[in-house]
């Protein structure tokens, strides 16, 4: 039986670990041909993660990027990932772009600074804007592009003002451009994960009454996991979704509904 993303070529940022990482994963076992795994600082996850998908039977490939860089970064990693797609299936072209990479600091309005703030615009939102400019012409027609924001969207979030606001220009951006991909039949979608087991999130999560509240959150009495997420993106990524665009998916676990 054919699996659904049987020789997709995907670009996925932040893939080294979490989210972005057990996505790529589900995208091999489900058939993908090439999967480049963006990392900014972690080569030996990012090295790891590679190992981990070819030995389900796909091709992928490190590549490096400092999104803190914001357009300028989006761009060498576009540059980059082309170069591998061209070594690896003779084409520029790409299927899949999933912007997951991103930084969410715990700061207060009154104790954000203005380059704590222009370093979180530039990963959350700059980066994933130009990445996508970057990469237009070379999505292939019906192709996905899969943003990846936050519950903090939907969820008010004072411990959190910047980063949801960063999401929240990334879900803007999401709508205002399903159209236009639209007439390609490229779907534009974005996934609002809520408190997920991650590295970024390990620390705060080992202390019990913080796993507790988080727990809390959900309908589900549970913190999500990794692949709770990922199983939704790669929906997205699929034929499955073909009649879904400019829309946010919620994947909280039902977080204060």
């Amino acid at each position: 039986m054919s699996k659904r993303l049987s020789n997709k070529v995907a670009l996925i940022t932040g893939s080294s670990r979490g989210i972005g990482r057990a996505a790529a994963l589900a995208f091999a076992k489900e058939g993908a041909g090439l999967i480049g795994i963006h990392y900014g600082a972690n080569p030996d996850a990012a090295q790891a993660t590679v190992r981990d998908i070819e030995a389900l039977g796909a091709k992928a490939v490190a590549l490096k990027a400092d999104l803190r860089q914001g357009r300028e970064a989006a761009y060498s990693l576009w540059d980059q990932f082309k170069q591998a797609a061209i070594a690896s299936t003779g084409s520029p072209d790409l299927d899949i772009l999933v912007n997951n990479a991103g930084i969410a600091p715990a700061t207060s309005l009154k104790d954000t600074t203005a380059v704590a703030f222009e370093e979180l615009m530039a990963i959350n939102y700059t980066a994933p804007f130009f990445l996508i400019q970057a990469a237009a012409d070379h999505i292939r027609d019906n192709g996905r592009i899969i943003n990846v924001s936050t519950g903090f969207t939907r969820i008010a979030a004072p411990t959190h003002p910047a980063y949801a606001a960063s999401k929240g220009a990334l879900e803007t951006l999401t709508l205002a451009l399903a159209p236009e991909f639209g007439k390609r039949g490229i779907t534009v979608n974005a996934v609002l994960p809520g408190v997920t087991e991650t590295d970024m999130n390990a620390e705060w999560l080992a202390a019990p009454e913080a796993r507790a509240g988080a727990e809390a959150l959900s309908v589900f009495s549970r913190v999500g996991r990794t692949d709770d997420v990922a199983d939704v993106i790669t929906f997205l990524a699929s034929n499955d979704a073909r009649w879904t665009t400019g829309q946010r998916i919620d994947a909280t676990g039902g977080a204060r509904i």
